[in-house]
């Protein structure tokens, strides 16, 4: 099986060799860029399957390579995973609302970070297979997404429009955090309103209906909602 390729974009001599030395240990290809710029040539010459991005870079900043590259058909199903040291979560969310998969705080565990790499990847390969297939299948839920169609433990429930999508959204990316602006993006054009504030009641109403199986729709505080991983 062929290596999957990372593109790591970090200006910080050190922690690009405990990037590069760990990724290389598991059997990556890892190729190393500090700046905004050459992250963009890198990823037109090399085209990653995942991207490590530094928010803090020199030139153009990590947001703004992640806005570029999330903007372009050609680029945007790269998954990308943040590195921050900045606490504060506007700028996890700022981030995650321009596209980003998932986001790591410095200082951070290497096995911590090989975990959400791995997650990442395992993600990409599952949305190709979704993409191709109508049925979403995790834990004990089972989503047809050509009849709108839902059922726990085999018996169907009754959901709405709207709550069918924001299901869809967050089952077919388990792990994957989704900001409430982005659920409403995605739900966007229902028979009625959605606004980033009636998410929570979405969110309210779809754990009730799914019972037990509600506690997989995790609350990220600060942040949004993900669907949890199958174990």
């Amino acid at each position: 099986m062929e290596k999957k390729k990372i593109l790591v974009v970090e200006d910080e001599a050190t922690i690009q060799e405990l990037l590069q030395f760990n990724l290389e240990r598991n059997k990556y290809r890892v190729k190393v860029v500090d700046s905004g710029e050459k992250a963009l040539s890198a990823v037109g010459k090399h085209r990653p399957d995942l991207i490590l991005l530094d928010i803090m870079l020199p030139g153009a900043d990590g947001l703004e390579v992640c806005k570029s590259l999330k903007g372009d058909p050609k680029t945007a199903r790269i998954p990308i995973i943040m590195l921050t040291a900045l606490s504060e979560e506007a700028d996890i969310v700022a981030g995650l609302e321009l596209g980003a998969d998932d986001y790591v705080t410095k200082p951070f565990s290497p096995r911590v970070l090989l975990a959400r790499v791995k997650a990442a990847l395992r993600r990409t390969e599952s949305e190709a297979t979704t993409s191709r297939n109508d049925l979403i299948t995790i834990h004990n839920i089972s989503i047809d997404t050509s009849r709108y169609k839902v059922t726990v433990d085999e018996k169907e429930i009754t959901l709405t429009s709207t709550e069918f999508k924001v299901l869809q959204l967050m089952a077919s990316q388990p792990g994957r955090v989704f900001t409430r602006y982005q659920i409403v993006d995605a739900v966007h054009g229902d028979d009625y309103p959605v606004t980033d504030r009636s998410v929570d009641v979405q969110i309210v109403g779809l754990r009730k209906k799914l019972g037990e199986a509600g506690r997989y729709v995790e609350t990220v505080r600060g942040v949004g909602y993900r669907f949890k991983e199958q174990e």
